[in-house]
């Protein structure tokens, strides 16, 4: 039966070419399969699509350049793609799904860890040539490989607090920070034109903060406001980003301490300084959670490179250049 399947797949690779134009008058192909994996094609529209997305330049332009980086180039990509069908066709056998709320929660944790705000993101993905859709999609995959791993590869990966502790050392460098702030907000709107309502709500969550009631608590039971379910949490801003009016009642108070009520059109806000980031170096126990998230992803990925190479050994390949 295995033979059968790959015969037809023979069949179909020597017939999927691809003109730009006239055949007869020796026009040049455009589009054609460069490489057979199991069942699957791999196109010279997709190799040359991923070649641009990877180095910015397209395969003609990256010729003239350097025809043998250029070759050395397609090499890669063209195994890299491989390597693609081979986890993707794993991933469909098995049925892993990536939602994109956790597609949102990952992204939330890389923001988190690198004390990132939106538009560092954003910002970050830009000087590297990424769009944020493309960020999302590789986030994806990559959880997407994660569970793939976790079902593949039964050993438990342990990472060492002394690696983490090394990791940090030798990287201060990637640690340093300008200052910033964590904030947090309860909203209550005002409805329709009963303000009153809405005042005697936020001096009813006064009285119970003054009690010592949790902020993110109340914020999940009575904020309108953005992230209610989330403890009311902004995320991190620096201090040139924020509202000037807002900038003003939050740039003096310690960490733990809500603003006065703030009156807006549309409602009533309390905004707490949940944390206040200055200049320096972030100490250890800060980002020794994303340094283990960073040297867990390494290892995973060395498992992965390993597993990859054994399926390329069952799998059948077949490269036409």
């Amino acid at each position: 039966m295995r033979f059968k399947i790959f015969l037809g797949v023979a069949l179909i690779v020597w017939g999927a070419v691809f003109w730009c134009g006239d055949a007869s008058a020796g026009t040049e192909i455009c589009n054609r399969v460069v490489a057979v994996v199991n069942e699957e094609l791999i196109t010279l529209y997709e190799l040359n699509r991923k070649i641009q997305e990877m180095t910015g330049l397209s395969p003609d332009e990256l010729k003239e350049r350097d025809r043998k980086a250029y070759i050395q180039t397609r090499k890669q990509v063209l195994e890299l793609l491989i390597n693609e069908k081979l986890a993707q066709e794993k991933i469909k056998q098995l049925g892993i799904k990536v939602s994109p709320e956790e597609v949102d929660a990952a992204i939330e944790k890389v923001k988190q860890d690198n004390q990132l705000t939106h538009e560092d993101l954003l910002a970050t993905l830009k000087s590297q040539g990424l769009t944020y859709e493309k960020y999302r999609e590789s986030i994806k995959k990559e959880l997407e490989r994660l569970k793939l791993i976790n079902y593949e590869v039964k050993s438990k990966i342990i990472i060492r607090e002394e690696e983490v502790r090394n990791f940090y050392q030798e990287n201060l460098d990637r640690f340093k920070v300008k200052d910033k702030v964590r904030l947090a907000m309860i909203f209550i709107p005002f409805e329709g034109r009963d303000k009153e309502r809405a005042r005697k709500k936020v001096q009813e969550i006064l009285e119970r903060l003054k009690k010592g009631e949790d902020f993110a608590s109340l914020a999940r039971q009575f904020s309108k406001g953005p992230n209610a379910q989330k403890g009311g949490d902004l995320g991190l801003f620096k201090w040139e980003e924020l509202d000037p009016a807002i900038r003003k009642l939050v740039e003096k108070l310690p960490e733990g301490e809500i603003t006065p009520p703030i009156v807006r059109p549309g409602g009533i806000k309390l905004i707490k300084v949940v944390r206040r980031y200055d200049s320096g170096v972030r100490p250890f126990d800060e980002v020794k959670d994303a340094i283990y998230a960073e040297l867990y992803r390494q290892e995973v990925n060395r498992r992965y490179e390993a597993w990859l190479k054994e399926l390329r050994e069952k799998a059948y390949t077949k490269i036409i250049f």
